[in-house]
């Protein structure tokens, strides 16, 4: 059985159980590298058609990055620095998408419903994110070696703005005219240990609402003229993957999902703001 995810990482694990080990003749390339005891990155790229088709992943680069530990240090059952090393790790793996340079200008989309604990991550992330755009405007600059112009917008859900969530992004996109935009927003996995482990990155866009099966207009290269990165965290699974042999058409949160949310905001918008600016954050 085929369990919703929006993990390329799982994607492929559901094509090698279905008895399909795909590889780069299949145009998916996949390698995993140990960063430390605590943190694993693995990239999967899909470089073809085929690869979109076996994946049901548009092409381009997915990195995921699985970080053990980090809640048994947040629960004080173990003593070490996981929270700051997984910080550090996807600051690392962010640059590689996102470069700062002296006239990079970037937008921010906190995706999701913040009065909806699951959906929350985006405008979380939002929330601790350092904004600098009106500071470049009150200072007529036009570039910085320390900082980013960085602006941010958290455009809520159809359901509580009556507005598609794409066009409010694309309207954003022609008045800041940014190099490049992040998207944070939750995800869906068939995993349960992954929605307190996992985050990951990619440069193909996202569709709102796509791990609910609830599809909106997609926020890629092709639709806002620039490029998109998109940041995300699972943080629900299908009910059937804990209640076996059940007929259940319904996705389930774990009961900390507040803690997780709280924790992987963090995490992520420390990242941001150290690849976006490099001059005061480290």
């Amino acid at each position: 059985m085929l369990y919703r995810t929006d993990l390329a990482l799982e994607a492929k694990q559901n094509l090698e159980e279905s008895g399909v080990k795909p590889g780069e003749k299949d145009g998916i390339i996949s390698e995993t590298a140990q960063i430390d005891d605590n943190i694993s990155v693995t990239t999967v790229d899909i470089t073809s058609a085929k690869g979109e088709i076996l994946l049901g992943k548009p092409q381009g680069r997915y990195v995921t990055l699985e970080i053990e530990g980090l809640f048994d240090e947040i629960r004080g059952d173990a003593k070490s620095d996981v929270k700051s090393r997984a910080v550090h790790a996807l600051a690392d793996q962010l640059s590689r998408f996102v470069k700062h340079s002296y006239y990079l200008k970037t937008l921010v989309i906190g995706l999701g419903n913040p009065e909806v604990t699951p959906d929350s991550l985006g405008p979380s992330v939002l929330a601790k994110t350092c904004i600098t755009r009106h500071l470049f405007q009150i200072y007529e600059c036009d570039g910085d070696d320390e900082y980013s112009n960085v602006c941010g917008l958290a455009p809520g859900v159809t359901a509580t703005t009556g507005l598609e969530t794409a066009d409010i992004i694309e309207k954003m996109v022609k008045m800041t005219e940014p190099d490049a935009v992040i998207v944070i927003d939750a995800l869906a996995a068939r995993e349960i240990e992954r929605v307190s482990t996992t985050i990951q990155i990619s440069n193909t866009g996202i569709s709102p609402g796509a791990g609910m099966g609830n599809y909106r207009k997609e926020l890629s290269r092709q639709s806002l003229g620039t490029e998109v990165i998109a940041i995300g965290v699972p943080t629900v699974i299908d009910a059937d993957r804990l209640l076996k042999n059940k007929n259940v058409d319904m996705v389930v949160t774990p009961s900390d999902i507040d803690t997780v949310i709280d924790v992987f905001s963090n995490i992520i918008s420390s990242a941001i703001n150290i690849c976006l600016h490099p001059g005061i954050y480290s």
